[in-house]
């Protein structure tokens, strides 16, 4: 017979079930909405895959409310004081290669400093200060939009590097649809960021497979061949709790990223 006492700590037990599986719903939503606020920050929603930092740079309390599915970096940017982005040190008319040693495989991809001169001197800034080395990819989308996410220092989806980098080539995959959307073709190098304009950091996403996003995310790498093999095959093994939108299932490293000029 289950005595009173026994039955007072089952219900307790059930009720801390429900709170914890509403809390990680909400989780779930928040990223999505975060990750394509417009896109890739709302990522899970066909464009709006939250790339926005998914929830990059949302506050613990802001997920559990909501976070972002895109590659915005989630629904807003940290409160402290923002540093001032690294001062203009690389050859504006070079090409630079991002090269990524991951846990995973390598990962290279090309950049084109005449298209987007912030944003690459603020990752060879970056990289040149090991910002990027010990970081996880803390990011793996398979619906609406297919992207690996990184740069994130802290693994959450809501960090960055203290300052954030202005807009730049977003004109760069065409006219947008119907929808307001373009497509990031496989391949493609983009920024997360908040679903604001200029509100980009250090968390970018490795595009591998077709996405159709709001033309909001500047693209400023192209992913060599075997780079994408290795995020194909980091694809396939889908996600740590089965979903669309989560943590990879075999966690992703970078244990060193440099930036060299071609």
């Amino acid at each position: 017979m289950v005595t009173s006492d026994q039955r007072r700590r089952q219900l307790a037990r059930e009720k801390f079930e429900r709170q914890q599986k509403r809390r990680a719903e909400a989780r779930r939503k928040s990223r999505q909405r975060a990750l394509v606020t417009g896109a890739a920050v709302a990522v899970v929603a066909a464009a709006v895959i939250g790339l926005a930092v998914g929830g990059v740079f949302d506050s613990k309390d802001t997920k559990d409310a909501d976070t972002a599915a895109s590659p915005s970096a989630t629904s807003s940017l940290p409160t402290p004081k923002q540093s001032p982005s690294p001062a203009m040190a690389i050859d504006q008319k070079a090409t630079y290669t991002f090269a990524l040693k991951t846990s995973a495989g390598n990962v290279s991809f090309s950049m084109d400093a005449a298209k987007t001169p912030q944003t690459v001197n603020s990752f060879k800034s970056l990289a040149d200060k090991k910002f990027f080395d010990g970081t996880k990819c803390h990011r793996l989308t398979s619906a609406g939009i297919f992207v690996l996410q990184c740069g994130d220092p802290e693994g959450t989806g809501m960090g960055g590097p203290g300052y954030t980098i202005p807009d730049e080539n977003l004109d760069a995959l065409g006219k947008p649809n119907e929808q307001g959307q373009v497509v990031y073709p496989a391949g493609t190098v983009a920024m997360a960021n908040t679903g604001r304009p200029g509100s980009g950091g250090s968390q970018f996403f490795l595009v591998y497979k077709d996405s159709p996003l709001a033309p909001s995310y500047t693209p400023f790498g192209k992913i060599d061949a075997a780079g994408l093999k290795v995020l194909e095959e980091i694809a396939k093994q889908g996600t740590a709790d089965g979903g669309t939108d989560g943590a990879p299932k075999t966690p992703v490293t970078i244990e060193q990223g440099t930036v060299t000029k071609n």
